[in-house]
């Protein structure tokens, strides 16, 4: 490969590194500054001292955190949600993938199917409608209203479809003289061959589901059952003066405030997406690009 080393082309090369630089700085700064406030102590945050590093360095709100056991509870919620979503989403949209991926000499009703689903990704019966049908599913303050409603993502559904149609068909023709059957060919041909974009749809599920927190708003009542998004929506310091027994316990609740304690919370709601990225990004870019081109 030539690469032209013209005062042009490194100016560009320099500009290019600038702006890529600065995107960086500007996405990561509010991750950074959350942390420095959750480290600090509430009156330097209070006066607006906190930037990028802690004032009055504590760990007053973390150990305030623990005590929260509702925060824990919705946490587990949570992750108990991501995980059952994640795998009843990933073979339901493989399973509806693979036969959406075969030509309409295999499968005569494709194109039905897949406008339909074009058609429900654009569209949709609006709210009343479904708070109507949640409550006659007899699904309200269910831990499966979170669920279900989470499980179909056309989109994602789009993608893999796509990319199964980018595999080479004499590769699907073998196996069929072989004697492979469609479950044979979907699970052991086909998704081991997807691994690239099955990953990058299950960040993208993982993330949504995560982040989702509609769903524990309009259809849990307990405050205890809702996911840690929803709880997320009123973060405040609960004080119990039952609990306030003697001078230690005030210097503690004076430790922490408001917003200390919020970034804290919300650091920690950040940490299982921060945790989880790192090992799916080598498929993240080549899962996105060779599921997005429609053949």
């Amino acid at each position: 490969m030539v690469r032209n080393n013209s005062l042009g082309s490194r100016m560009f090369d320099y500009g290019l590194i600038a702006v890529v630089t600065l995107i960086s700085l500007t996405s990561l700064f509010p991750i950074i500054h959350n942390l420095a406030v959750s480290l600090s102590s509430p009156a330097m945050v209070t006066g607006g001292f906190v930037t990028v590093y802690p004032k009055g360095f504590t760990f007053s709100s973390y150990l305030k955190l623990m005590e929260d056991a509702v925060f824990f509870r919705t946490f587990g919620i949570s992750v108990q949600r991501v995980v059952i979503t994640t795998i009843l989403s990933f073979f339901i949209s493989l399973l509806m993938a693979y036969p959406l991926s075969r030509s309409v000499k295999e499968f005569k009703l494709r194109n039905v199917y897949m406008w339909l689903l074009v058609f429900v990704m654009m569209f949709n019966g609006g709210l009343i409608p479904f708070y109507l049908i949640v409550k006659q599913m007899g699904l309200m303050n269910s831990f499966w209203v979170l669920v279900l409603p989470m499980i179909i993502n056309v989109f994602n559904i789009i993608l893999i479809v796509n990319y199964f149609r980018s595999i080479p068909k004499e590769l699907d023709e073998s196996a069929s003289m072989d004697g492979a059957g469609p479950w044979y060919k979907a699970f052991r041909i086909y998704m081991p061959l997807a691994l690239p974009v099955l990953a990058t749809t299950t960040l993208f599920l993982i993330v949504a589901v995560w982040n989702e927190f509609m769903l524990g708003m309009i259809f849990i009542r307990n405050p205890e059952d809702v996911p840690l998004q929803t709880y997320m929506q009123q973060i405040v310091i609960r004080i119990d003066p039952n609990l306030l027994k003697s001078v230690e316990d005030v210097k503690r609740l004076a430790s922490v405030s408001d917003k200390t304690l919020s970034a804290a919370k919300i650091f920690t709601s950040m940490l299982p997406i921060m945790i989880i990225y790192p090992f799916l990004q080598r498929y993240f870019i080549s899962g996105i690009m060779l599921g997005s081109v429609k053949e």
